[in-house]
Protein backbone atom coordinates (compact mmCIF):
# COMPACT_ATOMS: atom_id res chain seq x y z
CA UNK A 1 0.00 0.00 0.00
CA UNK A 2 1.38 3.57 -0.88
CA UNK A 3 1.13 6.37 1.07
CA UNK A 4 0.61 9.08 -1.20
CA UNK A 5 -0.53 9.22 -4.75
CA UNK A 6 1.89 12.52 -5.40
CA UNK A 7 5.21 13.40 -3.72
CA UNK A 8 6.56 16.91 -4.19
CA UNK A 9 10.35 16.76 -3.24
CA UNK A 10 11.61 20.59 -2.00
CA UNK A 11 8.87 23.25 -1.47
CA UNK A 12 10.56 25.99 -3.75
CA UNK A 13 8.41 27.72 -6.30
CA UNK A 14 7.91 24.59 -8.12
CA UNK A 15 6.65 22.39 -5.33
CA UNK A 16 4.80 24.78 -3.92
CA UNK A 17 3.19 25.66 -6.81
CA UNK A 18 2.50 22.20 -7.78
CA UNK A 19 1.13 21.37 -4.44
CA UNK A 20 -1.49 24.08 -4.50
CA UNK A 21 -2.61 22.91 -8.08
CA UNK A 22 -3.14 19.88 -6.35
CA UNK A 23 -4.98 21.15 -3.01
CA UNK A 24 -9.13 20.52 -2.67
CA UNK A 25 -9.72 23.17 -0.04
CA UNK A 26 -13.45 22.13 -0.04
CA UNK A 27 -14.07 18.93 2.40
CA UNK A 28 -15.19 15.87 0.62
CA UNK A 29 -14.23 16.72 -3.13
CA UNK A 30 -13.76 13.51 -4.85
CA UNK A 31 -10.61 12.56 -7.21
CA UNK A 32 -8.38 14.86 -5.69
CA UNK A 33 -4.77 12.84 -5.17
CA UNK A 34 -3.35 12.72 -1.45
CA UNK A 35 -0.69 14.67 -1.72
CA UNK A 36 2.59 14.41 0.26
CA UNK A 37 5.25 17.52 0.30
CA UNK A 38 8.43 16.90 1.31
CA UNK A 39 10.27 20.05 2.51
CA UNK A 40 13.47 20.18 3.80
CA UNK A 41 14.03 21.57 7.42
CA UNK A 42 15.85 25.07 8.18
CA UNK A 43 19.48 25.10 6.59
CA UNK A 44 21.46 24.96 3.21
CA UNK A 45 18.95 22.67 1.22
CA UNK A 46 16.43 25.06 1.39
CA UNK A 47 15.88 27.19 -1.10
CA UNK A 48 17.08 31.12 -0.14
CA UNK A 49 14.79 34.12 -0.29
CA UNK A 50 13.89 35.02 -3.49
CA UNK A 51 12.10 37.59 -5.88
CA UNK A 52 10.05 36.31 -8.79
CA UNK A 53 9.08 38.37 -11.51
CA UNK A 54 6.99 37.79 -14.65
CA UNK A 55 3.81 39.05 -16.80
CA UNK A 56 0.90 37.99 -17.59
CA UNK A 57 -2.75 40.14 -18.64
CA UNK A 58 -5.14 40.64 -16.31
CA UNK A 59 -5.43 39.37 -12.38
CA UNK A 60 -3.23 35.97 -11.66
CA UNK A 61 -3.74 32.90 -9.37
CA UNK A 62 -1.23 34.72 -7.43
CA UNK A 63 -1.90 38.42 -6.87
CA UNK A 64 -2.18 38.41 -3.30
CA UNK A 65 0.97 37.68 -2.62
CA UNK A 66 2.42 40.14 -5.61
CA UNK A 67 4.09 43.26 -3.95
CA UNK A 68 3.94 45.39 -6.50
CA UNK A 69 3.40 45.24 -10.69
CA UNK A 70 3.67 47.85 -13.30
CA UNK A 71 2.29 48.12 -16.70
CA UNK A 72 5.08 50.66 -18.10
CA UNK A 73 8.11 49.36 -18.68
CA UNK A 74 11.44 51.75 -19.28
CA UNK A 75 15.09 50.14 -21.06
CA UNK A 76 17.96 52.62 -20.81
CA UNK A 77 20.50 51.75 -23.98
CA UNK A 78 24.08 52.49 -22.41
CA UNK A 79 24.04 56.57 -24.14
CA UNK A 80 20.62 58.10 -25.18
CA UNK A 81 17.44 58.57 -24.03
CA UNK A 82 15.33 55.53 -22.88
CA UNK A 83 12.64 53.75 -23.82
CA UNK A 84 9.40 53.41 -22.11
CA UNK A 85 6.52 51.17 -23.27
CA UNK A 86 3.35 50.69 -22.02
CA UNK A 87 2.78 46.63 -21.62
CA UNK A 88 -1.01 46.42 -21.39
CA UNK A 89 -2.75 43.99 -21.88
CA UNK A 90 -0.29 42.42 -19.55
CA UNK A 91 1.35 43.56 -15.98
CA UNK A 92 5.16 42.77 -14.82
CA UNK A 93 4.63 41.48 -11.47
CA UNK A 94 6.76 40.94 -8.18
CA UNK A 95 6.38 38.55 -5.63
CA UNK A 96 8.78 38.02 -3.08
CA UNK A 97 9.06 34.16 -2.15
CA UNK A 98 8.28 34.42 1.54
CA UNK A 99 4.52 35.93 0.27
CA UNK A 100 4.23 33.34 -2.00
CA UNK A 101 4.85 30.49 0.75
CA UNK A 102 2.75 32.44 3.08
CA UNK A 103 0.07 32.67 0.62
CA UNK A 104 0.10 28.92 -0.33
CA UNK A 105 0.72 27.64 3.31
CA UNK A 106 -2.66 28.86 4.23
CA UNK A 107 -4.33 26.83 1.11
CA UNK A 108 -2.29 23.88 2.13
CA UNK A 109 -3.00 24.26 5.56
CA UNK A 110 -7.03 24.03 4.94
CA UNK A 111 -6.63 21.35 2.55
CA UNK A 112 -7.66 17.78 3.18
CA UNK A 113 -5.62 15.88 0.89
CA UNK A 114 -2.25 17.85 0.96
CA UNK A 115 0.03 17.39 3.84
CA UNK A 116 3.62 18.42 4.41
CA UNK A 117 6.69 16.34 5.78
CA UNK A 118 9.93 18.22 7.14
CA UNK A 119 12.68 15.98 6.08
CA UNK A 120 15.86 15.23 4.12
CA UNK A 121 15.79 13.32 0.98
CA UNK A 122 18.48 11.27 0.51
CA UNK A 123 16.88 9.09 -2.38
CA UNK A 124 14.41 8.81 -4.86
CA UNK A 125 14.17 5.36 -6.39
CA UNK A 126 12.04 3.38 -8.83
CA UNK A 127 9.78 0.59 -7.46
CA UNK A 128 7.05 -1.33 -9.00
CA UNK A 129 3.45 0.46 -9.59
CA UNK A 130 5.35 3.80 -8.43
CA UNK A 131 8.21 5.06 -6.51
CA UNK A 132 10.21 4.86 -3.00
CA UNK A 133 11.96 8.12 -1.46
CA UNK A 134 14.13 7.34 1.49
CA UNK A 135 14.61 10.35 4.00
CA UNK A 136 15.59 11.52 7.11
CA UNK A 137 14.01 13.21 9.95
CA UNK A 138 15.12 16.50 11.63
CA UNK A 139 16.28 14.25 14.84
CA UNK A 140 18.22 11.72 12.04
CA UNK A 141 15.49 9.12 11.90
CA UNK A 142 15.37 7.74 8.38
CA UNK A 143 12.26 6.79 6.79
CA UNK A 144 10.77 5.83 3.57
CA UNK A 145 7.96 6.79 1.72
CA UNK A 146 6.30 5.18 -0.92
CA UNK A 147 3.85 7.32 -3.77
CA UNK A 148 2.43 6.46 -7.66
CA UNK A 149 4.48 9.22 -8.80
CA UNK A 150 7.20 11.94 -7.58
CA UNK A 151 7.96 15.26 -8.89
CA UNK A 152 11.71 16.12 -7.52
CA UNK A 153 11.93 20.23 -7.64
CA UNK A 154 15.51 19.84 -6.06
CA UNK A 155 18.16 22.08 -8.17
CA UNK A 156 20.67 19.85 -10.67
CA UNK A 157 23.71 18.65 -8.84
CA UNK A 158 25.47 19.77 -12.23
CA UNK A 159 24.15 21.17 -15.36
CA UNK A 160 24.06 18.77 -18.38
CA UNK A 161 26.76 19.09 -20.98
CA UNK A 162 26.03 22.03 -23.17
CA UNK A 163 27.50 23.99 -26.58
CA UNK A 164 27.26 27.06 -24.19
CA UNK A 165 26.79 27.93 -20.94
CA UNK A 166 26.09 31.07 -19.52
CA UNK A 167 25.44 32.72 -15.80
CA UNK A 168 23.04 34.88 -15.05
CA UNK A 169 23.99 36.16 -11.41
CA UNK A 170 22.75 39.41 -9.53
CA UNK A 171 22.99 40.80 -6.20
CA UNK A 172 19.77 43.63 -5.40
CA UNK A 173 19.62 45.67 -2.38
CA UNK A 174 15.85 46.44 -1.13
CA UNK A 175 16.65 50.08 -0.46
CA UNK A 176 14.36 53.81 1.11
CA UNK A 177 15.83 56.75 0.25
CA UNK A 178 15.63 60.20 1.41
CA UNK A 179 14.10 61.73 -1.06
CA UNK A 180 10.82 60.64 -3.69
CA UNK A 181 13.21 59.54 -6.39
CA UNK A 182 11.26 56.44 -8.04
CA UNK A 183 8.34 56.41 -10.51
CA UNK A 184 5.96 54.07 -8.54
CA UNK A 185 4.32 53.71 -12.02
CA UNK A 186 7.56 52.55 -13.93
CA UNK A 187 9.70 49.80 -13.58
CA UNK A 188 13.18 49.45 -15.26
CA UNK A 189 13.79 46.21 -16.77
CA UNK A 190 17.00 47.04 -18.04
CA UNK A 191 19.92 49.69 -17.79
CA UNK A 192 22.54 49.08 -19.76
CA UNK A 193 24.40 52.32 -18.08
CA UNK A 194 27.12 49.86 -16.58
CA UNK A 195 30.14 48.54 -17.00
CA UNK A 196 29.91 45.38 -19.92
CA UNK A 197 31.90 42.61 -19.62
CA UNK A 198 33.40 40.99 -22.16
CA UNK A 199 31.68 37.64 -23.76
CA UNK A 200 28.28 38.75 -22.27
CA UNK A 201 26.38 42.22 -20.90
CA UNK A 202 25.65 43.55 -17.25
CA UNK A 203 22.77 45.71 -16.43
CA UNK A 204 20.53 47.44 -13.83
CA UNK A 205 17.48 46.84 -13.22
CA UNK A 206 15.07 49.18 -10.79
CA UNK A 207 11.17 47.73 -9.42
CA UNK A 208 9.73 50.46 -7.29
CA UNK A 209 7.23 49.54 -5.19
CA UNK A 210 6.88 53.55 -3.26
CA UNK A 211 8.42 57.20 -4.10
CA UNK A 212 11.20 55.98 -1.48
CA UNK A 213 11.47 52.68 -1.90
CA UNK A 214 12.47 50.01 -4.50
CA UNK A 215 14.76 46.65 -5.51
CA UNK A 216 17.34 48.00 -7.06
CA UNK A 217 19.92 45.17 -8.54
CA UNK A 218 22.82 44.38 -10.99
CA UNK A 219 22.80 41.61 -13.33
CA UNK A 220 25.33 40.67 -15.24
CA UNK A 221 25.30 37.97 -18.30
CA UNK A 222 29.05 36.13 -17.86
CA UNK A 223 30.75 32.84 -17.68
CA UNK A 224 31.71 33.72 -13.80
CA UNK A 225 29.79 34.91 -10.72
CA UNK A 226 32.01 37.45 -9.08
CA UNK A 227 33.07 38.21 -5.93
CA UNK A 228 30.82 39.59 -2.82
CA UNK A 229 33.12 42.72 -3.20
CA UNK A 230 32.42 42.97 -6.13
CA UNK A 231 28.93 42.70 -6.39
CA UNK A 232 28.66 45.44 -3.28
CA UNK A 233 31.17 47.78 -5.58
CA UNK A 234 28.73 47.14 -8.78
CA UNK A 235 25.36 48.12 -6.95
CA UNK A 236 26.86 51.18 -5.22
CA UNK A 237 28.21 51.86 -8.20
CA UNK A 238 24.77 51.82 -10.01
CA UNK A 239 22.85 53.45 -7.16
CA UNK A 240 25.28 56.33 -6.36
CA UNK A 241 26.96 57.55 -10.05
CA UNK A 242 23.99 55.93 -12.44
CA UNK A 243 20.68 56.67 -10.17
CA UNK A 244 21.96 59.23 -8.16
CA UNK A 245 19.71 58.09 -5.13
CA UNK A 246 21.37 60.27 -2.46
CA UNK A 247 21.16 58.97 1.04
CA UNK A 248 19.67 55.50 1.37
CA UNK A 249 19.11 52.74 3.90
CA UNK A 250 19.89 49.10 2.37
CA UNK A 251 16.61 47.13 3.61
CA UNK A 252 17.55 43.30 2.82
CA UNK A 253 19.60 42.11 -0.31
CA UNK A 254 19.05 39.33 -2.57
CA UNK A 255 21.62 37.31 -4.49
CA UNK A 256 21.51 34.74 -6.76
CA UNK A 257 23.05 32.81 -10.08
CA UNK A 258 20.68 31.33 -12.70
CA UNK A 259 22.32 28.72 -15.41
CA UNK A 260 21.62 30.04 -19.07
CA UNK A 261 22.18 26.72 -20.96
CA UNK A 262 20.98 25.04 -24.28
CA UNK A 263 21.92 22.04 -22.88
CA UNK A 264 19.10 18.90 -22.51
CA UNK A 265 16.72 19.25 -19.86
CA UNK A 266 15.75 15.45 -18.87
CA UNK A 267 12.30 15.79 -16.90
CA UNK A 268 11.69 11.78 -17.24
CA UNK A 269 14.10 10.25 -14.67
CA UNK A 270 12.48 7.13 -13.59
CA UNK A 271 9.23 5.48 -14.76
CA UNK A 272 7.80 7.23 -11.81
CA UNK A 273 9.73 9.92 -11.40
CA UNK A 274 10.10 13.22 -12.83
CA UNK A 275 12.06 16.82 -12.68
CA UNK A 276 9.72 20.00 -12.03
CA UNK A 277 10.78 23.55 -12.25
CA UNK A 278 14.13 24.77 -12.85
CA UNK A 279 15.44 21.52 -12.90
CA UNK A 280 12.99 20.50 -15.07
CA UNK A 281 13.44 22.97 -17.90
CA UNK A 282 11.74 25.85 -16.32
CA UNK A 283 14.30 28.77 -17.23
CA UNK A 284 14.01 30.53 -20.29
CA UNK A 285 17.52 30.03 -21.44
CA UNK A 286 17.98 33.02 -23.10
CA UNK A 287 16.66 35.47 -19.79
CA UNK A 288 16.55 33.31 -16.86
CA UNK A 289 12.56 33.93 -16.40
CA UNK A 290 11.29 31.01 -14.72
CA UNK A 291 8.50 31.51 -12.69
CA UNK A 292 5.64 31.41 -15.39
CA UNK A 293 7.41 28.32 -16.76
CA UNK A 294 7.16 26.36 -13.86
CA UNK A 295 2.94 27.75 -13.56
CA UNK A 296 2.91 26.67 -16.85
CA UNK A 297 4.40 23.11 -16.23
CA UNK A 298 2.81 22.36 -12.90
CA UNK A 299 -0.52 23.56 -13.86
CA UNK A 300 0.01 20.39 -16.96
CA UNK A 301 0.61 18.48 -14.16
CA UNK A 302 -2.19 18.58 -12.31
CA UNK A 303 -4.34 18.43 -15.52
CA UNK A 304 -2.95 15.04 -16.73
CA UNK A 305 -3.40 14.10 -12.63
CA UNK A 306 -7.00 14.83 -12.64
CA UNK A 307 -7.67 13.18 -15.54
CA UNK A 308 -6.06 9.58 -14.94
CA UNK A 309 -3.15 10.04 -17.88
CA UNK A 310 0.76 9.78 -17.00
CA UNK A 311 1.36 13.09 -15.19
CA UNK A 312 5.00 13.33 -17.66
CA UNK A 313 6.26 17.34 -16.74
CA UNK A 314 5.89 19.14 -20.22
CA UNK A 315 8.33 21.74 -21.51
CA UNK A 316 7.19 24.80 -20.92
CA UNK A 317 9.41 26.33 -24.13
CA UNK A 318 9.15 25.26 -27.62
CA UNK A 319 11.36 23.69 -29.76
CA UNK A 320 11.47 26.63 -31.81
CA UNK A 321 12.15 28.97 -28.56
CA UNK A 322 14.79 26.91 -27.63
CA UNK A 323 16.05 26.85 -31.15
CA UNK A 324 16.56 30.47 -30.80
CA UNK A 325 17.48 30.59 -27.63
CA UNK A 326 20.84 28.95 -28.55
CA UNK A 327 21.99 30.92 -31.53
CA UNK A 328 21.02 33.84 -29.17
CA UNK A 329 23.64 32.52 -26.07
CA UNK A 330 26.22 31.63 -28.57
CA UNK A 331 26.20 35.06 -30.35
CA UNK A 332 26.22 36.61 -26.83
CA UNK A 333 29.01 34.28 -25.47
CA UNK A 334 31.37 34.73 -28.25
CA UNK A 335 31.15 38.37 -28.32
CA UNK A 336 30.01 38.67 -32.06
CA UNK A 337 26.39 40.77 -30.71
CA UNK A 338 26.50 43.64 -28.70
CA UNK A 339 23.71 42.67 -26.05
CA UNK A 340 23.15 46.13 -24.53
CA UNK A 341 22.62 47.38 -28.37
CA UNK A 342 20.43 44.22 -29.33
CA UNK A 343 18.14 44.55 -26.40
CA UNK A 344 17.76 48.28 -26.21
CA UNK A 345 16.94 48.16 -30.63
CA UNK A 346 14.16 45.29 -29.97
CA UNK A 347 12.19 47.82 -27.73
CA UNK A 348 13.32 50.87 -29.60
CA UNK A 349 11.64 49.19 -32.36
CA UNK A 350 8.93 46.90 -31.50
CA UNK A 351 6.26 47.07 -28.81
CA UNK A 352 6.64 46.43 -25.58
CA UNK A 353 4.24 43.91 -25.00
CA UNK A 354 5.31 41.69 -28.56
CA UNK A 355 8.99 41.70 -26.88
CA UNK A 356 7.76 40.46 -23.53
CA UNK A 357 5.49 38.30 -25.18
CA UNK A 358 8.57 36.75 -27.56
CA UNK A 359 11.08 36.66 -24.26
CA UNK A 360 8.13 34.41 -22.91
CA UNK A 361 7.92 31.97 -25.88
CA UNK A 362 4.27 32.97 -26.57
CA UNK A 363 4.22 34.66 -30.31
CA UNK A 364 3.81 32.68 -33.26
CA UNK A 365 5.56 32.24 -36.10
CA UNK A 366 5.07 35.50 -37.87
CA UNK A 367 5.88 37.24 -35.03
CA UNK A 368 9.13 35.67 -34.03
CA UNK A 369 10.06 36.43 -37.68
CA UNK A 370 9.37 39.91 -37.13
CA UNK A 371 11.68 39.90 -34.09
CA UNK A 372 14.50 38.36 -35.81
CA UNK A 373 14.52 40.66 -38.63
CA UNK A 374 15.63 43.55 -35.96
CA UNK A 375 18.38 41.68 -34.81
CA UNK A 376 21.60 41.75 -36.36
CA UNK A 377 21.55 38.74 -39.20
CA UNK A 378 25.22 37.66 -39.80
CA UNK A 379 26.34 37.06 -36.57
CA UNK A 380 23.08 35.78 -35.73
CA UNK A 381 23.54 33.09 -38.80
CA UNK A 382 26.97 32.40 -38.22
CA UNK A 383 26.36 31.63 -34.38
CA UNK A 384 23.72 29.55 -35.90
CA UNK A 385 25.86 27.68 -38.47
CA UNK A 386 28.90 27.47 -35.83
CA UNK A 387 26.66 25.24 -33.15
CA UNK A 388 25.86 22.53 -35.70
CA UNK A 389 29.62 21.62 -35.24
CA UNK A 390 30.27 22.11 -31.55
CA UNK A 391 30.19 19.43 -29.27
CA UNK A 392 28.08 19.00 -25.88
CA UNK A 393 30.67 20.08 -23.25
CA UNK A 394 29.93 19.18 -19.34
CA UNK A 395 30.44 22.50 -17.72
CA UNK A 396 33.07 23.40 -15.40
CA UNK A 397 31.80 25.31 -12.10
CA UNK A 398 33.95 28.66 -11.62
CA UNK A 399 36.63 27.81 -9.09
Amino acid sequence: MRDADVAIVGAGAAGLSLAHRLARQTPGTSGAPSVVLLDAPPGPLRPPARTWCFWEPGRGRYDAAVTAAWQRLRVTPPAGAPRTGDIAPLRYKMIRSGDFEALVTRDLDRSRNVRRLTTTVDAVEDVPGGARIIHRAPDGTPGTLTARWVFDSRPLGSLPAARTTLLQHFHGWFVRTARPVFDRDTADLMDFRTPQPAGGLSFGYVLPTGRHEALVEYTEFSARPLTAEAYTAAVRHYTEDVLHLGPTEILATETGVIPMTDGPTHRRIGQSVFRIGAAGGATRPSTGYTFAGLQRQTAAVAAALRRGRRPVPPDPHSARSRAMDAVLLRALASGRIDGPALFSGLFERLPASRVLRFLDGRTHLLEDLSVGLRTPARPMLRSAAELRLLPRRPHEPPR
